[in-house]
């Protein structure tokens, strides 16, 4: 099982810098490595960053000609889109994944 968010274009890889921090990025940023501590597959592209993910990702390149960047971000659950226009929330990504709530804590 495998996440992939495809993020609009950042300054950073986190779009964690600047001076206001966005909390939906911190929260995806402090939820995605607490997954990956745990074993999840779970990837973040920006467009700025990685835009060759942009291009290989079949899925992400169609939605990206088809709608542009402001469809996104998008959620992709092993090669299929399941969220678009916002970051999935916790219970989201719980429901993607098949774990409890207390696991992302």
């Amino acid at each position: 099982m495998k996440i992939e968010i495809y993020e609009k274009p950042m300054c950073c890889e986190t779009g964690l810098c600047g001076v206001v921090v966005d909390p939906t990025l911190l929260r995806m940023n402090a939820i995605i490595r607490k997954l990956k501590a745990n074993g999840f597959d779970v990837v973040r592209y920006n467009l700025q960053g990685n835009p060759e993910q942009f291009v290989e990702n079949k899925v992400a390149n169609a939605y990206l000609n088809e709608r542009g960047i402001e469809g996104l971000p998008i959620t992709v659950l092993d090669g299929k889109i399941v969220k678009e226009g916002s970051y999935p929330s916790n219970l989201e990504l719980c429901g993607y994944l098949g774990i409890r709530r207390e696991e992302l804590r």
